[in-house]
């Protein structure tokens, strides 16, 4: 990671690809301040696996037509 200011990032911005590319990320700061973060485009994104995710979400203790009702009454 590395940490730029925004007059090091408006110097440096022709070859932001190069930075990107050589730190992995870059942080700019203004006074000293994070204000954004640049991160590398990761093309070999997998898709999220639904029989994991439902896996690892809880389990609601009551019906879903119960907590609509519940809150449809509340109004």
């Amino acid at each position: 990671m590395k940490e730029l200011n925004i007059r090091e990032m408006r110097a440096n911005i022709g070859r932001l690809d190069e930075l990107v590319a050589a730190e992995g990320e870059l942080v700019i700061s203004r006074r000293g301040q994070p204000i954004a973060r640049v991160l590398p485009m990761s093309f070999h994104r997998q898709p999220p696996d639904h029989a994991d995710l439902r896996q690892r979400t809880a389990l609601l203790q009551s019906a879903s037509g119960d907590l609509i009702r519940a809150e449809r009454d509340e109004r």
